[in-house]
């Protein structure tokens, strides 16, 4: 019986320059090295995608099309492309070995291909193997010529079936026209980020962040999932309404089908609603926005996820200095929000369960 298909991204991290780095290098060294990179890589592609099968020195994952969205994945790519990169320049710091594994780190980079479609999922000798055209197309684009005519070594390459199933639009998200032509497939059209772009941006990216010290109130809640599911349920309108109930809508305002800084969402619950500007965005780490809500008016908070472990996080939500007329009514707002929280984290729970087993504690400051 022939499996049946599935539909959804698909997508391949490739270390750039290895080969090189292979034939350059001491041979047991260069494998502990490439080992090491693809851990970290494996490790923050799975907080959101399916590991496949690693492939020599790429990394072979998918999504289904109801398990993922355009911010989300762009998000993990980045973050996936930016924990390499400290990666590599953490274990180049550390190391005192002068062997050319190790002086020639730094040469090495990371690429990411990402295209959307169909395949078949099956089970031979019991490891997963996807196979399908679109399948076959992935894996044609990891020989491109982006670094010829784009001059780029580290970037994603989106093509043009992923941005339209995922809603992204390239050019106000600033990626680069791309087209590559293979025999077997034809002409496939894309657009590509530059990462070390990126990269750049994350490094100098100004830090709002509410510390414990500084809260005025906050609400911790350890939840039965990785950081980015929890993060993701956080995050994503769609999903929020799943477990705030007192909204009933959520207008979400972003660039390019994208959140970070600068988006805002409209909150309507009852007669009322609240607004939220996202301020800071570090994914599946913290985000931080200004709130502003009746009668208490404008308010920062920063929620902050904190991993147990693979499978557990907790989620750190605090609320900043209060100022001037906020103080007179912050002890009945104070006492409403911790009530509110506590009846959504308990619903986010049982979501969360559904799939991952028993609850952990919760308790509010």
């Amino acid at each position: 019986m022939l499996p049946a298909a599935d539909s959804g991204c698909l997508l391949i991290a490739d270390v750039s320059g290895y080969t090189r780095y292979l034939h350059d290098t001491e041979l047991e060294h260069a494998q502990d090295v490439l080992a090491d990179l693809l851990g970290s890589v494996v490790t923050h592609l799975r907080s959101a995608l399916r590991i496949s099968k690693l492939e020599g020195d790429a990394v072979f994952a998918y999504a289904l099309a109801s398990e993922i969205d355009g911010s989300t994945l762009l998000d993990t790519v980045e973050q996936t492309y930016f924990a390499f990169r400290t990666r590599l320049r953490d274990v180049f710091q550390a190391t005192t070995c002068q062997c050319n594994a190790c002086r020639l780190i730094p040469s090495l980079d990371l690429k990411f291909v990402v295209h959307d479609g169909r395949f078949a999922r099956h089970r031979p000798a019991g490891s997963e193997e996807l196979t399908g055209s679109d399948v076959v197309i992935v894996h044609r684009l990891l020989k491109n010529d982006v670094k010829t005519f784009l001059g780029l070594d580290a970037y994603a390459l989106f093509t043009e079936a992923c941005l339209v199933a995922l809603g992204m639009d390239p050019e106000v998200l600033g990626m680069k026209e791309h087209r590559e032509r293979y025999e077997d497939v034809g002409e496939i059209r894309s657009h590509v980020e530059d990462l070390k772009s990126a990269w750049d941006r994350y490094e100098e990216q100004r830090q709002v962040f509410v510390a414990p010290a500084e809260a005025q109130l906050e609400f911790t809640a350890t939840f039965p999932a990785p950081a980015a599911v929890v993060w993701d349920f956080c995050t994503s309108p769609h999903k929020r309404l799943l477990w705030q109930t007192d909204f009933t809508r959520i207008d979400e305002s972003n660039p390019g089908g994208r959140r970070g800084p600068g988006t805002t969402n409209h909150c309507v619950h009852g007669r009322g609603a609240i607004t939220e500007e996202i301020l800071d965005w570090r994914p599946f780490h913290y985000f931080t926005l200004r709130m502003v809500a009746p009668m208490i008016g404008s308010l920062t908070q920063t929620f902050e996820f904190r991993p147990v472990d693979e499978n557990s996080t907790t989620l750190h939500i605090r609320f900043g200095p209060i100022r001037g007329r906020q103080r007179l009514i912050w002890p009945l707002f104070r006492r409403n929000v911790a009530k509110g929280m506590q009846a959504n984290s308990e619903r986010l729970h049982r979501l969360l369960e559904e799939e991952v087993g028993e609850p952990t504690g919760m308790a509010a400051d």
